[in-house]
C-alpha cells in the first residue's frame, strides 16, 4: 500500500468499532485515512513521510457542533446584570439579550466580523478542533444574515478548518418587527432562506423555539421552508421550558436538538425514534447558573446519542475552549470521559450530518486527527485550563 504519510508509535482512540488501539499506526493517502490499526497487524506500507508519535494519544479531530462564533460586540454588562439578580428572560424582554447583539452585528462590517471571529476560532483550533459549525442569527434581516454567513465561509477559507454554516434567522424578533412575529416568519421563509440558500451560504437551518422566541407553529413553518429548499434542520429546544421542542425537532427529523434541559421523556423517545442527536451545552448551563439538568439518564436509556459543544456566543456562553466543555459535561452533567469524547467526535459529526466522513478514525474518512501529550484519554476531560494538544492534522497535513 502506498501512502502519503504514516503515523506510528502512539495509541489511538478511534471512537469507531476498533475502540482503543494501543501501539497503533495510521496511514494517510489523499487527505483520507487509508489504514488504521495495531502496528503489529499493519500491512506493508510505502509512505512518503513518517511521523513518530512518541507515545502520545491520537483522537479524531474535535468537532464543535454548535457555535455562534460570528457576532459584533459583547454582552459583559449583561453578565453583571445577571449577577445582580436579573434573569436571562428579564434582560431579553427589556431589549437586551440577542437583540443587543443584533444591533452591534448590523453595525459591524463583514471584515470586522471575520477578524473578531478569527480570534475566537484560533483558540478552538489550538485545542484540536478541525470542524466547527457557525450559526447566523444576529443579523435578522437579509443583508446582515448574509454578511454573517459570508464571514463564516471566509473563516473556513482562511483557516485549516471545515466550517459548516447554519442559518438561524429565526433566532429572535428584530426590533422593526416588534409585535409582528408571524410577519417576520414570513420574511424568513419567503425571502431570507431562499436567497441565502441560492447563494450557497447555508448548510442547515436552525430556530429558537421558546416562549421568548418563536412558537412551535412558527418554528414548523421555518422547518417546512427549509425542507422545500432541501436543507436539514436543527433546533434550540427546551432550554428554558418544556415547549415540546425536542418532539418537534424529531417530527421534522432534525439532525439535532440542542440545550434540552427541560425535555420530557416523551421528547427523548421521539428523538430516539428519529435519530436526532442531543447536543448538550454546559457552558450556557453554567453561565446562566441553571439548576435543571438535561435528562442525560433518559438519553442513555433510550439510546439517544449525546454531543457536546461550546455554544460560543456573547450572551450566555462566551466559551472558546471545547476542552473546558468536556470537563463541564463530566462534572455538571455526569457524562463519563468516553461519553464526553464521543460528544465532540462521533456524535458531533452526526449532529452536523457528517457521520460518513468525520468523527472517527476509520479507513476512508477524513484524515483529521489531534495528537495529545497525555498518559490517558480521560485527561482531556480532567485538566482545567491546560491544553495538551501536541499536533493537529487536517486532511492529512500538519496544521498545528
Amino acid at each position: 500500500m502506498d501512502a502519503d504519510s504514516l503515523w506510528f508509535n502512539g495509541h489511538a482512540v478511534t471512537m469507531g468499532d476498533a475502540g482503543v488501539v494501543r501501539d497503533a499506526a495510521i496511514a494517510v493517502r489523499g487527505g483520507r485515512i487509508a489504514w488504521v490499526g495495531p502496528r503489529a497487524a499493519m500491512p506493508e506500507i510505502r509512505a512518503t513521510g513518517e511521523h513518530d508519535l512518541g507515545g502520545c494519544w491520537v483522537t479524531p479531530g474535535l468537532i464543535d457542533c454548535h457555535t455562534h462564533l460570528v457576532f459584533g460586540g459583547n454582552r459583559a454588562h449583561e453578565f453583571e446584570m445577571r449577577l445582580e439578580g436579573a434573569s436571562y428572560e428579564e434582560i431579553a424582554r427589556a431589549g437586551g439579550g440577542i437583540v443587543s447583539t443584533v444591533k452591534a452585528t448590523r453595525a459591524a462590517g463583514e471584515e470586522a466580523l471575520v477578524a473578531s471571529a478569527a480570534r475566537r476560532l484560533e483558540r478552538l483550533l489550538a485545542e484540536g478542533v478541525t470542524v466547527v459549525e457557525v450559526k447566523s442569527g444576529y443579523g435578522l434581516n437579509l443583508e446582515s444574515e448574509r454578511a454573517m454567513l459570508r464571514a463564516a465561509r471566509a473563516l473556513g477559507e482562511r483557516h485549516p478548518v471545515t466550517v459548516r454554516t447554519t442559518c438561524l434567522a429565526a433566532h429572535a424578533l428584530p426590533p422593526e418587527y416588534a409585535g409582528r412575529a408571524d410577519d417576520y416568519v414570513d420574511l424568513v421563509c419567503g425571502e431570507i432562506l431562499p436567497a441565502l440558500a441560492a447563494e450557497g451560504l447555508v448548510d442547515a437551518v436552525d430556530a429558537f423555539c421558546e416562549r421568548i422566541a418563536f412558537s412551535a407553529a412558527q418554528t414548523a413553518r421555518v422547518f417546512d421552508a427549509a425542507k422545500a429548499l432541501g436543507l436539514p434542520v436543527k433546533l434550540h429546544a427546551d432550554q428554558l421550558s418544556d415547549g415540546g421542542g425536542a418532539a418537534l425537532a424529531a417530527r421534522h427529523r432534525a439532525l439535532s436538538a440542542d440545550h434540552l434541559e427541560h425535555t420530557s421523556e416523551g421528547g427523548v423517545r421521539a428523538m430516539a425514534a428519529s435519530g436526532t442527536v442531543a447536543v448538550l451545552l454546559p457552558g450556557a448551563f453554567y453561565l446562566l447558573r441553571e439548576t435543571k439538568l438535561p435528562p442525560v439518564e433518559l438519553f442513555r436509556r433510550h439510546g439517544v446519542p449525546m454531543a457536546v459543544a461550546t455554544d460560543c456566543n456573547p450572551g450566555t456562553s462566551p466559551a472558546v475552549s471545547l476542552l473546558l466543555m468536556l470537563n463541564m459535561a463530566c462534572t455538571l452533567f455526569r457524562l463519563t470521559p468516553m461519553e464526553a469524547l464521543a460528544g465532540v467526535t462521533r456524535n458531533a459529526a452526526a449532529a452536523l450530518g457528517m457521520a460518513t466522513t468525520h468523527g472517527t478514525l476509520e479507513a476512508g474518512k477524513a484524515a483529521d486527527f489531534a495528537v495529545w501529550d497525555v498518559g490517558h484519554p480521560a485527561e482531556l476531560c480532567y485538566w482545567l485550563g491546560a491544553n495538551p494538544c501536541a499536533r493537529v492534522v487536517k486532511d492529512g497535513r500538519v496544521v498545528g
